[in-house]
């Protein structure tokens, strides 16, 4: 069983967030959450650049091909490793739903915050109910540690907040909901500052696609 992987970046892509990282001459193909994908922007680390992962795997036998998921710190595969204990939360649904650092998210299980858990992908109020009867008491040392993002005095709640309202402002102009996702997405994980606005991402959504005609 891989638990922990050190070598080079051969690849990162954001759609779905993952990361190819070459050691001893085989490349592992790890799945990021998008909490994980967006410190290793924000860090500045980039293909060629060495990096050190904790390891998430799972294999089954309906699930043959091995899963990886990736994370900075061990403390995050352990939050990983407790919310797929979760019923009718398997790896993949995790690995989707952690668009957050998991200290907010292990706060928000603590605190009994359904609207903040319902915010993550996948996550409707039945499963974050499941969430907070499952996980609440075991995951308060998570909800004390530090974020891993630097948001510059905006807290990552407000910065998904942001998120949903850019993409409700693109479905109120006609976009579907797959794409309007896309399209902010792509805005946010390009951006190698943090997004301050609303205003700014359909700026730079705007002008993606004038650019691409």
């Amino acid at each position: 069983m891989i638990s922990f992987i050190k070598g080079t970046i051969r690849d990162i892509y954001s759609d779905p967030c993952s990361i190819i990282v070459l050691a001893n001459a085989v490349g592992y193909q790890i799945n990021l959450p998008v909490f994980v994908y967006e410190s290793i922007n924000a860090s500045g680390i980039k293909k060629n650049d060495q990096i050190e992962l904790e390891i998430y795997y799972h294999v089954t036998e309906r699930q043959p091909k091995p899963l990886l998921v990736g994370f900075r710190h061990s403390a995050e595969r352990t939050f990983f490793e407790q919310l797929v204990q979760v019923e009718g939360i398997g790896p993949i649904k995790a690995a989707s739903a952690l668009v957050l650092p998991v200290s907010v998210i292990a706060a928000a299980i603590e605190t009994e915050d359904i609207t903040t858990l319902q915010q993550l992908p996948g996550i409707g109020n039945r499963a974050a109910q499941k969430v907070i009867a499952t996980l609440k008491g075991k995951v308060s040392a998570t909800a004390l540690l530090r974020d891993r993002l630097d948001l510059d005095n905006k807290s990552a709640s407000e910065q998904l907040s942001i998120r949903n309202e850019a993409i409700e402002a693109l479905l109120t102009l006609g976009y579907r909901n797959n794409e309007a996702k896309s399209q902010v997405d792509g805005v946010i994980n390009n951006s190698n500052e943090i997004i301050e606005s609303v205003e700014e991402i359909l700026k730079e959504v705007f002008k993606n696609q004038i650019n691409q005609k």
